[in-house]
């Protein structure tokens, strides 16, 4: 009796065994969605449909960006990590963000860093600190003596509560001892770019990417690149490292990951098509033109850079956590 019950088991194993590998052969047969956990308008966003775009033509089939803000990223990097693991789900991580919402033991994350699969990186983007073109701070140095003259009062905007921005705060004012920031924490780099246009916000720790054209425009004034050499986008723009904050060094990650459990064949094309897409001229022209510097990793190289990543995440989570409020 029992080989009458095992026979049809073992060929119905079989059955899906075959359907599963059929299915990757026929990756994609319908259309994959690309998540960004942040608002429209930021450069996360503008990075994605770009990309989605040129890799789009190469695959034959949509890739739709979609935007689930919120939290920091927290809302958009729950929803990746419940999906299903067929390459119909991915989404932008953003690092150290991401990582910080996983650290940050208040945040309550459902999901680990092991959640996702990094597939591929597009973007590093150094910090930037930057103000409205009529604001009083004409040079990064006439921030931190305002921040020291009157601490706590001097609106600065952050893209999420420990992400890299906040982050970049917290290294200013160990870096220039008696400044003081007042945060506040918003949403992404297109809410951050309203509130301050709108004399809500005083200041913006941000990246480079997000303000480009409107510096040229004459809008914003950067004042400072938190990074050691200066950006080819803002070379007028001293770095933290030449005004004597050497410390003071932030940037943000920007990759496409998927859900744990994603299938090696599916992850190697999608990895193929992205990075077909991201060599594209068009790619690289339209990321350069907005001032978004593209660094390209994948393999072995994006999953040491993720780990890495983490491992300096972890050690500003717990100083910002264990820093005593002022």
């Amino acid at each position: 009796m029992l080989k009458f019950i095992v026979r049809p088991l073992l060929a119905l194993a079989a059955l899906v065994a075959a359907a599963g590998v059929l299915a990757q052969d026929d990756f994609p047969n319908r259309p994959i969605q690309l998540m960004v956990a942040y608002p429209p308008g930021g450069s996360t966003d503008i990075g994605a449909r770009v990309v989605a775009a040129i890799a789009e033509k190469i695959l034959g089939k949509p890739i739709v960006v979609v935007n689930k803000a919120g939290a920091g990223g927290q809302v958009g990097w729950t929803d990746m990590a419940r999906q299903k693991p067929d390459g119909y789900f991915l989404g932008y991580i953003n690092l150290p963000a991401t990582n910080t919402v996983v650290l940050d033991s208040e945040r309550k994350a459902i999901f680990g860093i092991d959640a996702f699969v990094p597939i591929i990186n597009q973007v590093l983007d150094p910090g930037v600190v930057w103000v409205r073109a009529d604001s009083p701070y004409k040079t990064m140095q006439d921030l931190v003596n305002a921040a020291k003259k009157a601490p706590n009062t001097i609106r600065t905007a952050t893209t999420g509560i420990l992400s890299d921005d906040h982050l970049a705060i917290l290294m200013m004012e160990e870096a220039a001892p008696g400044a003081v920031f007042r945060i506040v924490h918003l949403d992404g780099g297109a809410t951050q770019l309203k509130e301050i246009m709108g004399g809500h916000v005083d200041v913006a720790f941000d990246n480079v990417g997000s303000i480009v054209p409107r510096v040229k425009s004459g809008e914003v004034r950067a004042l400072a690149v938190m990074d050691n050499t200066r950006s080819k986008f803002l070379p007028d723009v001293p770095t933290t490292k030449e005004l004597g904050f050497p410390t003071v060094y932030s940037n943000s990650t920007r990759g496409i990951a998927g859900p744990k459990g994603m299938p090696e064949p599916i992850v190697k094309k999608l990895q193929e098509v992205l990075r077909k897409a991201m060599d594209n001229p068009e790619h690289i022209k339209k990321l350069e033109d907005q001032g978004i510097a593209i660094k390209i990793m994948v393999g072995d190289e994006y999953a040491q850079y993720f780990a890495d990543a983490h491992a300096k995440a972890k050690k500003y989570t717990e100083w910002a956590k264990n820093r005593p409020q002022k």
